[in-house]
């Protein structure tokens, strides 16, 4: 095992979450060290992704961090030069019961008072906005047109060029053997091939959280569970929200689905099991893609010619309470948590970089104390579990 030179801080995962903190660590002048399993840097759940974004959540800490992230991802190209595949037209939620739109409807209030831009509108306002929409039922809806979608594979790319241009090293193939402690506090990282110093280590493994988290004899409250999801052949543009229907699907295997078309043209798509696949298991599923375009095409009739061109399975890292980790550890010292995405990591990781470089450098959450509590890591994880729209 050879011997490496010494960093500032070390980020474990090249991911959704890792590499955003990775990027505003070195912007801070952090002399930063990236290390990730895989061959290159979102080859994990990142590249798995839809890649919705929107700060329309129901608690205050997913909303800030989203809105962080929509500030990041809109001004990324004029910014660093790149194009990550930004998509305005926001995010639309069809509804046709009268108990989903009096939830809705209670929601915008709360969205609202944290300065998101969102509203209900009736039917005809939503069959406009979803052309081909069916009509049957129809209550209208919410819209939140900031909210937009983002290239998964292109931000992996527009993220590790600004980290490099902020002088952060990634090293990849590089599996997380130990991480190294003395007198309580973190001293470093072993690989199997090379020994890292860094008194400053971000657990940001996704999936991997809790194996990670192990390594420390620390516990994270974190297990994956699976999702799939599929992409079409280009179609002539159409479709500007991303749409989500929160209607349970009546084969009774699914819960909420959700879809949109990409800056490409393509529809991309995934539903929400009501069974949970827990696990890591990430081969597709014979049941998956009858089931969601059966459902597609109830809602929107037009796509039934639609060509699917490929699908495949991410994982939604879980935590008890639906809501993410992004905390110090409680020790050793040193040791910093951005674990728990709970499936949302692509939306959430650009805020919750740029506030977890401000934690490991200034010491403190950029967030309102509300919403800095419900991510602490010591939290009471079974207290009040939060039903955050998915």
């Amino acid at each position: 095992m050879s011997r490496n030179d010494t960093y500032d801080a070390i980020v474990i995962g090249a991911g959704s979450v890792g590499m955003p903190s990775a990027v505003y660590l070195g912007e801070r002048g952090v002399r930063v060290l990236v290390l990730d399993e895989l061959p290159a840097p979102g080859q994990g759940q990142h590249k798995a992704a839809i890649g919705g974004v929107r700060a329309t959540h129901s608690d205050p800490a997913k909303i800030l961090l989203c809105k962080d992230s929509l500030e990041i991802f809109r001004g990324w190209k004029e910014e660093h030069g790149f194009d990550v595949g930004w998509k305005p037209g926001g995010y639309a939620f069809p509804i046709y019961d009268e108990p989903m739109e009096q939830t809705l409807r209670s929601l915008v209030s709360t969205q609202k008072s944290h300065g998101l831009n969102i509203d209900w509108i009736d039917d005809d306002a939503m069959a406009e906005l979803i052309p081909g929409l069916r009509r049957e039922g129809l209550r209208g809806g919410t819209y939140s047109p900031e909210d937009g979608q983002v290239s998964p594979l292109l931000a992996a790319e527009g993220f590790r060029r600004a980290a490099v241009a902020n002088g952060v090293e990634f090293r990849f193939r590089s599996p997380v053997t130990a991480i190294r402690t003395a007198g309580g506090k973190i001293q470093g990282v072993d690989t199997p091939d090379a020994r890292f110093d860094a008194p400053l280590v971000l657990n940001a493994s996704g999936a991997n959280a809790r194996q990670v988290g192990a390594l420390t004899g620390l516990d994270l409250p974190v297990t994956p569970d699976s999702h799939e999801a599929g992409i079409t052949a280009p179609l002539a543009p159409f479709l500007d929200p991303l749409v989500v229907d929160l209607r349970p699907g009546p084969e009774g295997k699914t819960a909420n689905f959700y879809f949109g078309q990409n800056h490409e043209g393509q529809i991309i798509f995934c539903y929400t099991p009501r069974e949970l696949m827990v696990g890591k298991d990430r081969e597709s599923t014979s049941e998956f893609l009858p089931i969601v375009t059966r459902r597609l095409i109830e809602l929107v009739p037009r796509l039934k010619h639609m060509l699917v061109r490929r699908v495949w399975r991410g994982l939604y890292p879980m935590t008890p309470d639906g809501v993410a980790i992004v905390d110090r550890a409680p020790e050793p010292e040193g040791l910093f948590l951005a674990v728990g995405m709970c499936g949302q990591g692509f939306m959430m990781g650009p805020g919750v970089g740029r506030a977890m470089a401000a934690l490991m450098v200034d010491g403190e959450l950029p967030l309102a104390e509300e919403a800095a509590t419900m991510l602490r890591y010591d939290r009471d994880y079974h207290a009040s579990k939060i039903e955050a729209l998915k």
